[in-house]
C-alpha cells in the first residue's frame, strides 16, 4: 500500500454532488433568460430579491430569518470557504463527508480532522468520537473551532435521527465549537412523512450557520447558486460581516441571472415544487432498485433515505475484487466506472480510508442517456419498467451479481 494517497489519485478534490439528470424547468429557465440583458450584476452577498426570498424559503421551513442575517453565494463552496476563512482554527467533519469539504480548509491551511459516524447513519458525527477527536486535538496542540455536518448526507444518502442529531449538537457546544449545516439535501427525503428532519438550527439557534446549495433540489448543477443563513445575536452578527468581507475580495457574486432564477426558485411556485417532487420521488424509486442489487449481490449499504446516491461498502466482495486487481478504493473507482459506465467515485473522495472498499453510486445516470429519456421518466407512473431504465438497472445488477458469484467460487470450503 502506498504511504501517500495523494500519489495514488487526486483524492484531495473529489467528484461533484450528484445532478438529477433531467431537464432544466421551463419556468426557471425563463426566468434565467429574462434577465440576460442586465450589466449590472448582484452585489457581494447577494441583492435583496434573492435574500428575501431566502428568507421566505427559510421561515416555511421553521427557521425565520431576516435578510441581514443571510448571504448568498455563487454555490456552497465559495460560502463555505468563506466561512472557514472567517472563523479559523481547525475543522471537523465526519467520516465520509462531502468531497467539496475538506479541500477549501486545506486551501487555507487548516488542518481537518475526520470524525467517525455512527452506524446507523453518515453525515453526524458520533457523539463520543466526537469528544475524543475534539480532546485529542487541543492535547496536540490544535485549535477545532468549526464542526460541519449535514443532516440529509451526501455521500451516504441518509438522514440522521433526531435524537442523535441532539447528542452531537450538545457535545459540540459543550466544546465551544460553531456548526455549518450544509442542507442541500433537506429537500430531496423519499418519504417525508417517514423521516424526521431536524435541523441543529432548530436545536442550535445561535451557535448553528446553515448553508444551501440550491442544486440539491431547486436548481441545476450548473447553475451556481447558495445561501447561508445566519444565528441571530452578536456572534452571527459579526460572522455575518467577516463572511460579506471575504465573498467581497473574493469577488463571489450570483451571476444576475442565475440569481433571477434562484430568487424564482426559492420562493417555490407550483412549477417548481411540482418538479421537484416528481424527481424525488423519481430518483428515490431507481436508489431503492439499485440499492437492491447491491445488498442482494453481498455488498453492505444503508437504505438510501435522501438525495441521488447511495454508498456502498464491497468488502464482503474483496476476493473477487483482488481477483481483478482491485485493492483500494481508488482502484475500485476505476473498476466500476469502467464496468459500469457512468462514475463510481470511491470512499477515499470522500475521507474514507483509501484501503477501504466504498463507492459512491448515482441514480441519474441510471435515467437514460438523452433529454428526451429522461423527460419520460419524469412523466411515467412506472418509470422502472422503461426499457432504457430497465437495461441500466440490469447492468448494474449484472455487475454486482458476477462479484458475487467470483466471491463465493472463492470462498475457502469448509
Amino acid at each position: 500500500m502506498r504511504a501517500e494517497p495523494e500519489g495514488h489519485g487526486p483524492v484531495r478534490f473529489g467528484p461533484p454532488p450528484p445532478g438529477d439528470g433531467l431537464p432544466v424547468v421551463p419556468d426557471l429557465a425563463a426566468a434565467l433568460a429574462a434577465a440576460a440583458h442586465r450589466s449590472d450584476g448582484e452585489p457581494a452577498g447577494g441583492g435583496p430579491a434573492l435574500l428575501e426570498a431566502a428568507c421566505g424559503y427559510w421561515e416555511r421551513r421553521g427557521l425565520p430569518t431576516v435578510p441581514a442575517a443571510a448571504v448568498a453565494g455563487p454555490g456552497a463552496p465559495s460560502l463555505l470557504l468563506a466561512l472557514t476563512a472567517a472563523l479559523g482554527g481547525d475543522v471537523l467533519v465526519p467520516r465520509p463527508c462531502a468531497a467539496w469539504w475538506a479541500p477549501y480548509a486545506r486551501l487555507l491551511g487548516r488542518p481537518v480532522f475526520h470524525v467517525a459516524t455512527p452506524a446507523e447513519c453518515g453525515g453526524v458525527p458520533d457523539p463520543y468520537a466526537l469528544l475524543e477527536t475534539v480532546r485529542r486535538v487541543r492535547a496536540e496542540g490544535g485549535d477545532p473551532r468549526l464542526l460541519v455536518l449535514s443532516v440529509a448526507d451526501d455521500p451516504t444518502g441518509t438522514v440522521a435521527p433526531p435524537e442523535l442529531l441532539h447528542e452531537t449538537v450538545e457535545a459540540a457546544t459543550g466544546e465551544g465549537l460553531h456548526l455549518v449545516s450544509d442542507e442541500t439535501w433537506r429537500d430531496t427525503l423519499h418519504d417525508p412523512h417517514d423521516t424526521v428532519l431536524l435541523s441543529p438550527a432548530e436545536m442550535l439557534p445561535d451557535r448553528v450557520t446553515v448553508v444551501t446549495d440550491l442544486a440539491g433540489a431547486l436548481l441545476p448543477p450548473g447553475w451556481p447558486a447558495a445561501v447561508a443563513r445566519f444565528p441571530a445575536g452578536d456572534t452571527g452578527d459579526g460572522l455575518h460581516a467577516r463572511v460579506l468581507d471575504v465573498l467581497t475580495a473574493l469577488d463571489g457574486r450570483v451571476a444576475a441571472p442565475v440569481a433571477a432564477a434562484a430568487t424564482l426558485a426559492l420562493t417555490e411556485p407550483p412549477q417548481v415544487t411540482g418538479r421537484v417532487t416528481a424527481a424525488v420521488r423519481l430518483h428515490a424509486r431507481v436508489a431503492a432498485a439499485a440499492h437492491h442489487a447491491v445488498v442482494a449481490a453481498g455488498a453492505l449499504a444503508l437504505p438510501p433515505r435522501a438525495g441521488r446516491h447511495l454508498y456502498a461498502d464491497l468488502a464482503p466482495l474483496r476476493p473477487a475484487l483482488a481477483a481483478h486487481g482491485v485493492g483500494d478504493a481508488q482502484e475500485l473507482e476505476d473498476f466500476l466506472t469502467a464496468r459500469l459506465g457512468m462514475p463510481a467515485p470511491g470512499g477515499h473522495r470522500f475521507g474514507d480510508a483509501l484501503a477501504g472498499l466504498r463507492v459512491r453510486l448515482s441514480t441519474g445516470p441510471l435515467l437514460g442517456r438523452t433529454d428526451a429519456e429522461r423527460a419520460a421518466c419524469l412523466g411515467s407512473p412506472e418509470p422502472l419498467e422503461m426499457p432504457h431504465v430497465q437495461r441500466a438497472l440490469t447492468h448494474v445488477k449484472a455487475v454486482f451479481d458476477d462479484l458475487s458469484d467470483d466471491a463465493q467460487r472463492r470462498e475457502s470450503p469448509r
